[in-house]
């Protein structure tokens, strides 16, 4: 008899899918997720809840519980089911403002049904309004056929990454950054090129390192094809100046590049030195400019840029909602890409809905305007108040450095931990912000993720002291008892190792 064997083994598999690494939801998650179901079958645990600040995902319940805005959810409900538009005018006039109902039965004429496939670039509608705002928030005209909707912003980089790049190229990352770019270009066997963000300086690029990977990968027979951008920052939470945005146009210009330029954070801004800039209006302002080779720029630097409706305030992450916009592609590329979207159909409907929502939020005079902006500023306040609370309180901690969130909603913290935090790793076959994050975890139910799942490889120091990173989220809920679980810990933590 003739055995049986499997088809598929770890053996078999695509072997880049085993060079894939996802922090955000990797073995600390992992572990949280397991402490969490140990609590639910009412086991005894050092902690009473599991604190969720390893990913940006605001509605999560029940520790992080951001309330939904109610415009978006009140339209979200009419399309999904029509047959409330049709309820007696008294009692629906009493449930949803005029504006929703307008705004549902305008997209329903578009959509014909939630329930339906759209076009692969998504409802046209939506993506004139997608237009509407590029022009008003940047002020360029933009043709609708550049614009594409998306199932989240991730959704994107992974079609447009699959177009673009093959074996042999290499694409210029941040470090530290989002693992969704690391991880998608070990699935297509693309080389990162990982430039350095400066930590002593706001985390801005740095435009040296950048020449250099380029340098290093020429060498090494490498072509540098793209540059990815994060700004707002993440983990960092860092903001990017208008020059700094030049400059790395500038390099883009200088070396074939295009820029993938992700600002999914662009409405989480908490401070006024650098206001938010898209890539898209500093590159389309060189137009005017009396230099030939900056007009050149304009017309010749490939950009990409991505947006979403999981960031913000809206924090809308289940319903999978974005887009990206191309700029100076050229046209055969752009429908080679448009190919690729027809592949997979179409975008989510209610993430399409979530677009249009974002990108036309109502206007002062409408029904809906005063409880929506009450719900945005609480939200924007609160991030921000929360960010400011854990920079004070953690930068009062012997070897913590925290920086407040200048935008995004993330912090990332500098841990200096002493000699014998690194031996134990060493000991245990972990990197020190791994046996920090999951001891941490399993002191006090915080989950957090270390900088080295961002990139950031931490320095041990001639002393044999080190330097690392850890991001945490700005969303918990409860932020006091967050701190103070987390200061517990590492007051606890410090005194352990130092005795040791």
């Amino acid at each position: 008899m003739t055995t049986h064997k499997k088809a598929l083994t770890i053996d078999t598999i695509n072997p880049n899918v085993l060079k894939v690494h996802y922090a955000v939801r990797g073995e600390i998650p992992n572990k949280a997720a397991e402490f969490e179901q140990q609590l639910h079958e009412g086991k005894n645990l050092p902690f009473d809840s599991v604190v969720w600040t390893n990913i940006g995902n605001p509605q999560q319940q029940p520790n992080l519980g951001q309330e939904p805005l109610t415009f978006w959810r009140q339209v979200s409900a009419l399309t999904e089911y029509p047959a409330l538009l049709d309820m007696p005018a008294e009692a629906r006039d009493a449930m949803f403002p005029a504006d929703t109902q307008e705004r549902a039965r305008e997209l329903l004429e578009a959509f014909g049904s939630v329930g339906a496939y759209t076009s692969s670039k998504g409802v046209p509608l939506v993506r004139r309004h997608v237009a509407e705002f590029l022009k008003e928030r940047d002020g360029h005209d933009e043709d609708i056929h550049n614009i594409y909707l998306t199932a989240g912003a991730s959704a994107g980089i992974s079609l447009m990454f699959q177009v673009f790049f093959g074996s042999g190229d290499g694409v210029l990352i941040p470090i530290p950054q989002y693992p969704l770019y690391s991880a998608t270009l070990s699935l297509l066997n693309v080389e990162p090129m990982k430039y350095s963000l400066r930590s002593d300086h706001c985390w801005d690029p740095s435009d040296t390192d950048v020449r250099r990977q380029i340098d290093l990968a020429v060498k090494h027979g490498i072509k540098p094809r793209a540059i990815v951008v994060i700004n707002p920052g993440n983990p960092t939470g860092s903001c990017m100046s208008k020059e700094q945005i030049y400059d790395v146009i500038k390099v883009a210009y200088e070396f074939d590049l295009a820029i993938f330029a992700d600002e999914v954070y662009q409405v989480n801004i908490y401070q006024k030195e650098r206001p938010f800039a898209s890539f898209r209006k500093v590159l389309l302002d060189l137009r005017h400019s009396s230099d030939p080779t900056e007009r050149d720029m304009s017309e010749k630097v490939e950009l990409a840029s991505l947006h979403s409706t999981s960031k913000g305030v809206a924090g809308e992450c289940g319903r999978r909602g974005g887009f990206f916009v191309l700029n100076n592609f050229d046209a055969d590329v752009e429908a080679q890409v448009n190919k690729m979207a027809s592949i997979g159909l179409c975008p989510p409907t209610q993430g399409q809905i979530g677009v249009d929502l974002l990108v036309r939020p109502p206007k002062p005079g409408d029904p809906s305007y005063e409880l929506y902006a009450k719900q945005i500023h609480n939200i924007h306040e609160t991030l921000h108040q929360r960010s400011l609370l854990i920079a004070e309180k953690f930068n009062e901690l012997e070897g913590v450095k925290a920086d407040p969130a200048m935008g995004a909603l993330y912090m990332f913290p500098r841990l200096h931990l002493p000699k014998a935090v690194a031996d134990e790793a060493e000991k245990v076959g972990k990197k020190v912000d791994e046996l920090y994050c999951m001891e941490l975890l399993k002191e006090t139910g915080i989950c957090v993720v270390p900088g080295s799942g961002f990139g950031y490889t931490p320095r041990v120091l001639d002393d044999g002291s080190s330097y690392s990173y850890f991001r945490t989220t700005l969303l918990a809920k409860a932020t006091d008892k967050f701190v103070e679980r987390y200061v517990r810990f590492h007051k606890s933590f410090m005194e352990r190792y130092k005795n040791k």
